[in-house]
């Protein structure tokens, strides 16, 4: 014993850091831990000491991952919104995030709805657009209800072309609309003449030729493209430059031998090519598609949507049904185009996150070190980011590596319970939109889920359990 008390000492402090400033005064060396009670909350935290240690919970998480892993989310062609979308009512718009109505939605979705209540014919003007809009003729409904993403305000209306990818392991199917690229786009708010002419263009001229060479090319299975994106640079959500070119370089073949005119071949290479987020939507669809295996699992507790609508956010839980959890959508402070501040930001939006909650994305950052110049922080944030992930997810995704981290899989499969425990929130990199309609996208960040998700999902679904 005295040779203990004559020894070095070294203390692990856990908990409050001014425990540790006496220690540290008196010479001693000390390492701080980060700790608080799981959700600073004793209701969720009895909750949640319902949910640890079972194995039942864990058999339905192997299940659902092991849905989620095995799933194989091919391109099968594009179609017409209200030809592909069961139940997709003729006056009826998706949108992203959760459930709103038109009187809570932010500026850019109303201005994105008005834009496609043009569209599609049924007003001559924005304002008349929004005034039918809000008169209750027109229906809204969440993509996610119908197998369906949309990046931002996530529209999707009736005469819109979709991508249709299929799931053939699991015999499911979904969607998502098309990209129209950069600067003032309809998924902004933005709906001038030129933004409704870029959309009839894309329903008139992409889409068919689109067809066309899909129907040459045949089935073209999208984690591979995923996976081979991510050893060149991507993350497969906010950078998709190398996935766009290895969709074209398939693309381009197949639309030769398909016959398209000069001119419709030369216009819609040139857009496709100018255009490094036309992987983005496919993305997203191969993502929910993936998750959606994983969802409708009795007991599970993994996370199969997160998603934003620009007032709140919401996740679903694969062993809770469709229900959403809410809380109110961030600010996003992360690097602004010149101009602009977070004074101009909408809150948190669209349905992109259904990435991050794949495992790509924000948690694939360290396969992309270089988006860190459009989100914000640094390469080793990015590394840090991917790694941080690990704590919160169930298992990792070998299909998915990461050359950074001596190709590491990516973590994948966020169990609620590991948050709540944990108190560490999915991470997220997103584009920032004006919080006003038109204007479009000012900034780029890194943002994080609200925890208040994760523990109001801990509650319900331990409620489900009877001791």
């Amino acid at each position: 014993m005295s040779d203990l008390f004559g020894a070095p000492l070294s203390v692990i402090n856990v908990g409050l850091a001014q425990f540790a400033e006496p220690i540290r005064a008196a010479g001693a060396n000390v390492v701080d831990v980060e700790w608080a009670p799981p959700a600073h909350d004793e209701d969720i935290a009895r909750a949640l000491a319902r949910l640890v240690n079972r194995a039942d919970i864990e058999a339905a998480n192997q299940t659902a991952f092991g849905r989620y892993l095995a799933a194989q989310p091919t391109l099968k062609g594009v179609g017409i919104a209200r030809d592909v979308l069961d139940g997709l009512g003729e006056r009826m718009i998706l949108h992203s995030g959760p459930p709103i109505t038109w009187d809570e939605m932010c500026a850019p979705v109303r201005g994105a709805i008005a834009g496609a209540c043009v569209y599609e014919g049924w007003a001559e003007t924005p304002a008349e657009a929004e005034t039918l809009a809000g008169s209750g003729e027109i229906s809204f409904a969440p993509c996610h209800h119908f197998g369906a993403v949309g990046p931002m305000a996530g529209i999707i209306s009736p005469s819109m072309p979709l991508w249709i990818i299929e799931d053939p392991v699991h015999d499911h199917t979904t969607f998502s609309n098309l990209n129209e690229g950069l600067g003032k786009v309809l998924r902004f708010g933005a709906n001038s003449p030129d933004v409704i002419a870029h959309l009839e263009w894309m329903r008139d001229v992409l889409a068919p030729a689109l067809v066309a060479t899909l129907e040459t090319l045949g089935d073209l299975e999208l984690k591979p493209i995923m996976a081979q994106a991510l050893h060149m640079g991507d993350e497969v959500h906010n950078r998709n430059g190398a996935a766009s070119a290895l969709l074209i370089k398939r693309l381009i073949p197949a639309a030769l031998d398909a016959g398209l005119d000069a001119k419709t071949l030369s216009d819609v290479v040139t857009f496709i090519n100018s255009n490094d987020h036309f992987f983005l939507n496919l993305s997203m669809a191969a993502c929910k598609s993936m998750l959606d295996a994983a969802h409708g699992v009795p007991g599970s507790s993994l996370v199969t949507a997160m998603a934003r609508n620009g007032v709140n956010f919401g996740i679903r839980v694969s062993g809770l049904g469709d229900t959403w959890f809410e809380a109110p959508a961030s600010i996003i402070d992360g690097l602004f185009f010149p101009g602009y501040s977070t004074a101009d930001a909408n809150p948190d939006l669209g349905d992109s996150s259904i990435t991050e909650t794949c495992g790509i994305g924000a948690f694939a950052m360290a396969a992309s070190p270089a988006i860190v110049q459009f989100v914000g922080g640094t390469a080793s944030d990015a590394l840090a980011n991917s790694r941080r992930m690990g704590h919160i997810t169930f298992g990792r995704n070998t299909a998915f590596t990461l050359p950074a981290l001596d190709f590491m899989a990516t973590p994948a499969g966020i169990d609620i319970r590991k948050v709540v425990d944990t108190g560490i929130a999915p991470v997220i990199n997103t584009g920032i939109a004006h919080r006003e309609a038109g204007i479009g996208q000012v900034g780029a960040g890194i943002t994080h889920a609200p925890l208040t998700c994760f523990s109001a999902a801990v509650a319900a679904l331990a409620e489900t359990f009877v001791d």
